[in-house]
C-alpha cells in the first residue's frame, strides 16, 4: 500500500496550496461560526434576536463562505496537479479582488478590518505571480517547466481522445 503524500511540485504551486488551504479554512469558519468570521473581517456581529427584518447578512456570509470552501479546494487540487495555466489565470483576478476590496474600505462601504481580506488577496496574487515569473526564467525557452499544451492537459484529464476528438 502506497501511503505517500502528494505535495505541490513548484513554488507557484505552494503559493496556490497555501492560499487554497487558508480559503478553505476561513470558509469553514464562516459556515460553522459566522459571528467569528464577521469579527475577523472587522464587522460587529449582531445577535440573532436583534437582527432587523430583511437582514440577510448570514445568508450572504453562508454563500461567500461556501464559495471560499469551493475555491480553496480548487486551488489545492490545481496546486497538486501543478496546473500553472490556472495559477496564471488567478493572478489578475486576485489583484482585481484586492482593488475592489481596498476601494470598499477607502470609500466607506466596508470597515477598516476588511482591508485585511484585500491585502490577503493582493499579497497572494503577487507571491504567485513572482513565483511563476521565476519558474519561467529557469525553464527552457518555449515552454515553462510543468506547462503542457491544451491537448496534453485534456488528454491527461480524459477529456481528449486523439482518435475520436471527443469523449
Amino acid at each position: 500500500m502506497n501511503l505517500s503524500v502528494r505535495l505541490p511540485r513548484s513554488s507557484s504551486g505552494w503559493t496556490m496550496a497555501v492560499f487554497g488551504l487558508l480559503a478553505t479554512a476561513l470558509g469553514v469558519v464562516g459556515l460553522v461560526a459566522p459571528d467569528a468570521q464577521l469579527a475577523l473581517m472587522g464587522f460587529a456581529p449582531i445577535p440573532d434576536g436583534q437582527r432587523a427584518a430583511g437582514d440577510h447578512t448570514l445568508m450572504f456570509l453562508t454563500a461567500s463562505s461556501m464559495a471560499a470552501v469551493n475555491m480553496g479546494v480548487y486551488y489545492v487540487l490545481a496546486a497538486l496537479a501543478d496546473w500553472r495555466a490556472f495559477f496564471r489565470w488567478t493572478v489578475p483576478f486576485r489583484l482585481l479582488t484586492f482593488t475592489v476590496f481596498t476601494l470598499a474600505v477607502v470609500t466607506g462601504r466596508a470597515p477598516a478590518g476588511f482591508l485585511g481580506v484585500g491585502i490577503w488577496e493582493g499579497v497572494g496574487a503577487l507571491a504567485t505571480g513572482i513565483a511563476l515569473r521565476g519558474e519561467a526564467r529557469k525553464a527552457p525557452r518555449g515552454k515553462a517547466e510543468g506547462e503542457e499544451s491544451a491537448e496534453e492537459s485534456a488528454a491527461g484529464s480524459g477529456a481528449y481522445d486523439e482518435n475520436t476528438r471527443s469523449r
